[in-house]
């Protein structure tokens, strides 16, 4: 008997937990919550349940992808779980009605980190489209854009784009814009690349192997500036390293970076935030920035230090936050936690946020003995600089346990309440065709 099945046939109260997202904690915490005997609804805005491992890591990351596909479908094809794809929570699906209406014994919010952050220059986002751009939509583009019929956003990156940023995803940005500069130049010679294949062997060697020089191709290049230290970039991190394991940590985001730069022909600028605009006419033609120093953590502006970068294109990849849900607070950027810790929304009894959507943080973390040697290794991996290691980040899993013990120990729904539930998410299913987990992913190939 699946999940849903037992909703409609139900004799006796139990866990039912709402789960926003179906992606990678999503799915964590829906079969750990099946496990501990809750039954997890999974509520996805989209078709398909894969988040922005589908449309927000270039696509180079075939083998990531491929393998964390595999991990979502296991979880969310289990009889144990209910799957309710292109039902967005705050559009389709009043937060109201999820909450207070339908009875779940708990809520947990794992949909992600969606919005671009904004570029922390007055008056910038007036000019997105004319001279700025946000990283989410250069990669879906980058992504999408030999595919057939693609109408998507369209973009002709020039050889002076700069990059403000300084996590993973603006190292992947960086690299999109330098092969990109780089396979146009080639094409320009009637050499052609595959993209993918020049990811992984590098700018030297694909050049190398075409008979070419960078000079004779003469492209710029794209530039990576960065408000603090190559040291201090959130490549990699762990919860409470100690004063030897923050120095690994440095050591190892310099080494990362340093492999970027001379497989990429990344230029990277730190010490630099932006702090003002320039424009002509009506498009963003360049950043002022500003030299800054790191004291005690915090970074801190130099006076007279102020400099000009003119670009026909500004690329922000400052990170990602939550996308705002009618009914749940925020505070700042976030929603509004009372505890980090267990991720307890504020004023909502039985509402946990999990993932991204907790932090907007999309670096590589783990908390285990060996973590700094494993977390290197798996980051020079994504980069592309580094092979893939044996083991990977364990972080994830025991976050979703956590959450979902909390989860699945609220009070159980009462059987008239079980009863409607499988009423209103059969309702659901009818209305856009849907059956079961695997014959609806088969069909949204």
């Amino acid at each position: 008997m699946d999940a849903l099945q037992a909703l409609r046939d139900a004799t006796e109260p139990k866990p039912v937990v709402a789960i926003i997202g179906g992606a990678v904690a999503g799915s964590e915490a829906a079969a750990a919550c099946a496990a501990r005997g809750a039954i997890p609804v999974v509520f996805e805005q989209g078709a398909r349940p894969y988040g922005k491992i589908e449309d927000g890591l270039p696509r180079w990351h075939e083998k990531l992808r491929d393998k964390e596909y595999a991990k979502i479908d296991a979880n969310l094809g289990s009889d144990a779980v209910i799957f309710v794809p292109r039902t967005e929570v705050g559009a389709v699906l009043r937060w109201d009605e999820l909450y207070r209406e339908l009875g779940f014994s708990a809520v947990v919010l794992a949909n992600g980190a969606w919005r671009d952050r904004p570029l922390p220059v007055e008056g910038a986002d007036a000019y997105e489209g004319r001279g700025l751009v946000y990283q989410n939509e250069l990669v879906y583009w980058f992504n999408h854009y030999d595919d057939e019929g693609y109408q998507g956003p369209a973009f002709e990156i020039p050889d002076d784009t700069i990059v403000v940023g300084g996590g993973l995803a603006s190292i992947d940005v960086v690299k999109i814009v330098n092969l990109e500069l780089y396979a146009r130049a080639l094409r320009a010679r009637g050499i052609d690349v595959d993209m993918v294949e020049m990811e992984i062997k590098g700018i030297p060697r694909t050049l190398e192997a075409a008979g070419v020089s960078a000079e004779e191709l003469g492209v710029e290049g794209c530039t990576l500036y960065y408000r603090r230290r190559k040291e201090d970039m959130p490549l990699a991190s762990a919860d409470d390293p100690t004063p030897e394991q923050l120095a690994k940590l440095q050591k190892a985001r310099v080494k990362i970076m340093d492999r970027v730069i001379r497989k990429y022909f990344v230029k990277f600028e730190e010490l630099s935030r932006p702090i003002e605009t320039i424009v002509e006419g009506d498009r963003l033609t360049g950043i002022r920035f500003q030299k800054t120093e790191v004291v005690d953590g915090r970074v801190r502006g130099l006076e007279g230090s102020d400099f000009d970068v003119h670009a026909s294109m500004v690329i922000s990849s400052i990170g990602s936050i939550p996308k705002p849900i009618e009914g749940i607070p925020t505070k700042g950027e976030l929603y509004h936690y009372d505890s980090w810790e267990t991720g307890e929304v504020h004023g909502l009894p039985g509402v946990f946020g999990l993932g991204n959507v907790l932090t907007g943080k999309g670096n590589i973390k783990d908390s285990r003995a060996n973590a700094i040697e494993i977390i290197e290794k798996v980051v020079a991996a994504y980069l592309g600089v580094g092979d893939e290691p044996e083991e990977t980040p364990g972080h994830g899993l025991a976050e979703a346990r956590r959450v979902a013990e909390q989860a699945a120990d609220g009070e159980a729904m009462p059987v008239d309440a079980m009863k409607a539930l499988s009423a209103t998410i059969r309702g659901r299913h009818e209305a856009i065709g849907y059956q079961n987990f695997a014959s609806w992913i088969e069909s949204q190939h």
